[in-house]
């Protein structure tokens, strides 16, 4: 059913509280026939303060390397080339893949789970699904080791080359997240991850341990004794919390383990043990963390906080690097780019790796790795740019990203070439099911999203455009929909407790003779505040609401782990 209207037609008013209900829809219900949305291009165009504050000059590159939601970062190497993966939550196709020269230039070569047989995210929450991947690149195979939060647990799938084809996965029978693979000099292989403490939970759920436990290759599974390495964190006697994301490697005759250890939030750090046995004891190092921000003035400019969950690699030139996830707030930890990953050069001292120390804030300019300059790849992932998909491809471009499992494509572009149709469906943005939503990171916090846009609703409860979607009680659509039967622009607005876990319309404009031509749609954002227009004619753009509350499209106010999305949604309530 129509969400509850109480504007007045031919007018264009804001609302503080006109909000109604409608049903979620089946999980995997098909796109109605005949009810859909072209549009003719989408365009996203990012320009932050910082990017001209700092400019890379030769020899340079700027942070981060991978801007917008791509947190959790893992990297292997495979002999002049490198591989980048992140955690993708309940987007699909989960845990993109990246591939670099240099270690600057990223391109995505696709997504590791890209089939229905390999993730399942039915009616999964937007920040449960995927957490934490882990790359190993092996002569003659490719590793990936991975948590299925809620519904499976960990599994390994595996590649002849990091490029695919990936296997289906292979299920390992243990508790905890964050499993990364170790491969030993005696050919024997590990698997470390986060659990519960061998003991009670002596300071409640933060209270976590590092595990570790041989793999058998051949026979898939798990064998000999699963042991607690580290308990709690660095010094137990202060209470860490959510020891994770263990990574060990082996160095100089030593193992050494990093670690996160802080949460995902503004205490984030990266912390590092040693042992001379791969079974331990540990020791920690001398100087720890080895990264953190935590300690640093929050009024300092262009501010990069949450810094851990890191990966160490060594290039083929004898360098150490570090990639690993971080916050750039626009106020008071509030962000709406979700977490991202950065790239830092790793220092030995006695023996032990250290990323940052003392007072050092992570830069945005640093000096590039000495390897062979890569070229740099058609889709931007740093620095401000503008990108422009006219969808005259047969497919979609990586930058495209879907909501749970797709099982049946809803989007075509080859029904009418140049434009991409989106086959409405009867799912909302607010249920569990999957809606017609193709959307890409909000990559700036300063950003803007423009659309082209052909749609006529044929039915109350209709509607189709463009939205700044962070999750399912926290989204701004901005769209045609029909008022009393007559279709109308109008912008909705769902903010958790704050519209009381409804859907709220903040504004509408008639559209009139112009209903069923190209529509204009545009979201801007510039921090905390989103601007929302429309124009009937190339350029000439109508305001319908400004300032409103960016706010609740970060992880402070909504929670979870994931960042803002754009892009362009359809639906229809069905028969």
């Amino acid at each position: 059913m129509k969400l509850a209207s109480c504007l007045l037609p031919g007018a264009v008013l804001a609302l503080a509280a006109c909000a109604g209900a409608r049903p979620a829809g089946p999980a995997a219900a098909a796109p109605v026939p005949g009810v859909e949305a072209r549009f003719d291009w989408f365009e996203y165009s990012g320009d932050d303060s910082v990017y001209r504050a700092h400019g890379a000059g030769p020899r340079e590159y700027v942070n981060p390397i991978l801007a917008g939601f791509y947190p959790d970062p893992t990297i292997c190497r495979e002999g002049d080339d490198y591989y980048l993966a992140t955690s993708s939550f309940a987007y699909y196709p989960g845990v993109p893949l990246f591939t670099s020269r240099d270690l600057v230039h990223w391109r995505q070569i696709g997504s590791i789970l890209d089939r229905p047989s390999q993730l399942d995210l039915d009616s999964a929450g937007v920040s449960r699904g995927i957490f934490a991947p882990s790359l190993s690149c092996r002569p003659g195979k490719t590793w990936m080791i991975t948590t299925l939060v809620d519904r499976g647990g960990n599994f390994l799938v595996t590649a002849p080359a990091p490029g695919g084809p990936w296997s289906d996965p292979v299920w390992l029978h243990f508790d905890g997240i964050d499993p990364s693979l170790f491969f030993d000099d005696d050919g024997k292989v590990y698997i470390v991850n986060n659990g519960l403490p061998a003991g009670p939970q002596l300071y409640g759920q933060g209270h976590r341990a590092i595990w570790i436990q041989e793999y058998d290759t051949t026979a898939r599974r798990l064998v000999g004794p699963r042991t607690m390495i580290v308990d709690g964190g660095v010094d137990i006697s202060q209470h860490p919390i959510w020891i994770e994301a263990p990574h060990v490697f082996k160095k100089d005759g030593w193992y050494y383990l990093t670690c996160a250890e802080g949460g995902t939030a503004e205490q984030h750090s990266e912390v590092v043990f040693r042992s001379r046995a791969v079974f331990g004891p540990y020791e920690p190092g001398p100087v720890e963390p080895i990264l953190t921000q935590r300690h640093l003035d929050a009024a300092r400019p262009f501010p990069v906080w949450a810094t851990g969950h890191a990966q160490l690699v060594e290039t083929q030139r004898g360098e150490w690097w570090a990639v690993f996830l971080g916050t750039r707030p626009y106020e008071d930890f509030t962000f709406n780019t979700g977490r991202e990953t950065f790239l830092l050069p790793v220092h030995w001292q006695d023996g032990w790796p250290v990323i940052l120390s003392g007072n050092q804030t992570v830069p945005y300019v640093v000096r590039a790795p000495d390897l062979p300059a890569d070229s740099a790849a058609a889709l931007p992932l740093s620095g401000n740019f503008t990108v422009r998909d006219e969808f005259q491809a047969p497919r979609l471009s990586s930058e495209w990203t879907f909501l749970r499992t797709v099982r049946q494509p809803f989007w075509d572009l080859t029904s009418h070439p140049g434009w991409l149709t989106l086959g409405a469906r009867p799912a909302t943005l607010e249920g569990v099911g999957q809606p017609a939503l193709v959307v890409r990171r909000q990559q700036h916090a300063w950003a803007t999203a423009t659309a082209a846009m052909r749609y006529r609703p044929l039915a109350a409860g209709d509607e189709a455009g463009i939205v700044a979607f962070q999750g399912s009680d926290y989204w701004y659509f901005l769209g045609v929909t029909l008022q009393d039967g007559r279709p109308v622009i109008e912008l909705q607005e769902r903010a958790g407790n704050r519209t009381q876990g409804q859907t709220v319309v903040l504004a509408t404009a008639p559209l009139g003779a112009d209903a069923g031509s190209t529509i204009y749609l545009r979201i801007r954002a510039r921090g905390a505040s989103y601007d929302f227009s429309y124009a009937v004619s190339a350029g000439a753009w109508v305001p319908l609401v400004a300032d409103a509350d960016g706010t609740i499209l970060s992880t402070k106010v909504a929670g979870g782990f994931v960042g803002t999305m754009l892009g362009m949604y359809a639906y229809h309530p069905g028969p």
